[in-house]
């Protein structure tokens, strides 16, 4: 409450209880969505499902039921695939920004901008995530597209993949929320058959966040994930 920002204005408290709430509300609407596209994704692409749940047999060999912040770093497969789900069906319409200076925007046919300081810029996550230049067959749930020797997310700079913003202002929680939503995943394949009981969901477009249309109905059937 007693904070400063650069020119010497201080806090109020509204502001402080504005910030409090767009973190909740980011954490909280951000994980959950990416982690229902995931299961949506996972549950009708069986070649995917059968990868993650092959790569959790593997932690098991390795490391039994010690799974802590080291060996889920080491499911990747399961990352790229919460990944993917996150491209194809991003949590937010786009990300909005003023230019704090002037800049040149070069597109890739070579024809230049110029962005004055102070214009608001206006990135559409949901198009860009889905440029068939920089993504091969955007269309097609293919989490095997971030793996090395392929890595399109990195073919058009720091924001072909945008999902949690980018550049300075990215999102801080990124790495927590990727961790989370393994956590929770890592947890159900291991102790769960699941199969998508509901069709795969439409986009809800009409809200601030882009969730799924209706209910994402699943079937859970208690099992316990052999390591052999």
């Amino acid at each position: 409450m007693d904070s400063r920002y650069k020119d010497g204005r201080r806090t109020t408290e509204a502001a402080v209880a504005g910030m409090i709430i767009a973190l909740i509300f980011a954490g909280k609407h951000s994980s959950t969505i990416v982690s229902t596209w995931t299961r949506a994704c996972l549950l009708t692409h069986t070649m995917f499902l059968d990868a993650v749940v092959e790569e959790q047999r593997e932690i098991m060999r390795k490391y039994k039921d010690n799974i802590d912040y080291n060996v889920l770093s080491k499911m990747e497969t399961l990352h790229s695939c919460i990944k993917e789900a996150g491209r194809m069906h991003p949590a937010t319409l786009g990300l909005i920004h003023q230019t704090q200076k002037n800049i040149t925007v070069r597109t890739k046919e070579g024809s230049e901008y110029g962005i004055p300081k102070g214009d608001t810029l206006v990135n559409l996550v949901m198009l860009t995530s889905k440029l068939s230049h920089i993504y091969k067959d955007p269309e097609v749930y293919d989490p095997y597209r971030f793996h090395p020797g392929r890595e399109e997310d990195k073919v058009g700079g720091k924001f072909s993949y945008a999902i949690f913003g980018g550049g300075s202002h990215a999102c801080p929680g990124e790495a927590y929320a990727f961790l989370q939503i393994k956590i929770i995943w890592s947890h159900l394949l291991r102790n769960f058959e699941i199969k998508l009981t509901s069709p795969f969901p439409k986009t809800d477009w009409s809200k601030f966040v882009l969730e799924p249309k209706g209910k994402v109905l699943v079937n859970y059937r208690r099992r316990r994930l052999e390591s052999n």
